[in-house]
């Protein structure tokens, strides 16, 4: 009985059909269930007096959701082709359709917490990373404000998984399906839930991944699972002792379309062709992380939280 419903699910996600049915299964799904859960996130807002959506800001959200999904559009094929190539020299395969598909999620979420890592420790992606945390907001819509230029790279981080056994189609829908999850963690609605902060992204953790406060900086980096957080150190709790501030540490100095993709990208050049830069230091405002500066002038995120906390064992009153 177990193996007859093992080849049923295995047919299910396997073959063309079974491939074309999940994908449309899943904007069944996901199309009404964003309308519902949004929908009633701005009237909750609005009757309580919350204030979390302006109009000028879920439209900018659905503006750079548009941009990434065009680009992951026309990408799809090379993203698909590079895997399948790949594919080619996988080292295993898992045969147990439970099995593989539980791994995939795992090593796939995984695989996500690496590419946002690098994406907030280096400034060359973090100046396309930059779009999705430039909203001075929290809500539902800006799980949609997406790094716009994104889908160019994040394929190279999924290529071990081609090597691990994981087809290219099983591999991008794994990731599709992840992402509904880690669109719908962006609330303010939501407190603590218990133990499920221990193993899973919450509203919790990820409100302090987009808070601006010092000690929140470049933390919890999950898209499902936090406890890759807990285990490489970058988790950091919701403390009910800090007000939350949203966005990014420099304000945004213009709100048009072109500046909020660009803006990153032009203070990167702007520092890596000043003329007091030497070669080795414009590459390494491209590589270092955010902050980083050849003169002192500025500060990553660990110096400025290394400095709060030094101004807190002092009892002095830290900038959060």
């Amino acid at each position: 009985m177990m193996e007859q419903i093992q080849q049923f699910f295995s047919h299910l996600v396997s073959s063309p059909a079974g491939t074309q049915f999940r994908e449309s299964l899943l904007v069944i799904i996901s199309t009404p269930l964003y309308a519902i859960l949004i929908g009633g996130e701005m009237l909750l807002s609005y009757f309580q007096h919350k204030n979390f959506y302006s109009i000028k800001g879920t439209l900018t959200n659905v503006y750079l959701t548009a941009l990434n999904m065009g680009l992951d559009i026309v990408l799809r094929g090379v993203c698909l082709l590079v895997l399948n190539y790949f594919y080619q020299f996988h080292l295993f395969t898992i045969s147990n359709v439970f099995a593989y598909w539980l791994l995939l999620l795992v090593l796939q979420d995984f695989a996500y917490y690496v590419l946002h890592y690098v994406d907030h420790h280096s400034r060359f992606f973090w100046a396309v990373h930059a779009t999705h945390h430039s909203s001075d907001e929290f809500n539902l819509t800006v799980g949609f404000r997406s790094s716009v230029f994104q889908p160019l790279y994040r394929f190279v981080y999924f290529i071990p998984l081609s090597l691990m056994g994981f087809t290219s189609v099983d591999i991008m829908f794994m990731y599709a399906a992840t992402q509904i999850y880690g669109i719908l963690v962006h609330t303010q609605l939501i407190g603590k839930l218990g133990w499920f902060e221990y193993l899973f992204c919450t509203p919790s953790n990820h409100r302090v991944h987009h808070a601006s406060n010092v000690p929140y900086l470049d933390k919890n980096m999950g898209m499902v699972f936090i406890f890759w957080d807990r285990i490489f150190g970058t988790y950091k709790e919701e403390q009910s002792d800090i007000e939350m501030e949203y966005g990014l540490t420099k304000k945004l100095e213009k709100q048009d379309p072109i500046h909020i993709v660009f803006h990153e990208w032009i203070a990167l050049m702007k520092d890596i062709w000043r003329s007091d830069v030497s070669i080795l230091n414009k590459i390494k405002y491209l590589i270092a992380p955010p902050g980083w500066s050849h003169n002192g002038t500025s500060k990553t995120s660990k110096e400025l939280q290394a400095e709060y906390y030094r101004q807190l064992a002092k009892n002095e009153k830290p900038i959060e």
